[in-house]
């Protein structure tokens, strides 16, 4: 049996719930029976919360790294979101 390492197993774990996120969000949007719209709804905060537990123990230990934007970057992509949604 292989022995993968941390850093393998985390990517590949932070994959599997990508996949999870976006095919409950796909089912959410499709469901018309309001339980079953809100049992997705739960389900769908559960992976994104577990989604986040992952990648903060792969930002920690460097497996992630992340670049905070500059405060200009960040002015220009809430003046464009906020014109497309009227705020």
């Amino acid at each position: 049996m292989p022995n993968y390492d941390d850093k393998t197993v985390l990517t590949d774990l932070l994959s599997y719930q990508k996949f999870m996120t976006a095919n409950y969000n796909n089912y959410l949007n499709e469901a018309a029976n309001s339980a079953v719209r809100s049992t997705l709804s739960k389900l769908l905060t559960e992976e994104h919360e577990i989604q986040h537990e992952i990648f903060s123990v792969m930002h920690d230990r460097g497996y992630y790294p992340v670049t905070p934007a500059e405060q200009k970057q960040v002015n220009a992509a809430k003046d464009t979101f906020c014109a497309t949604c009227g705020v």
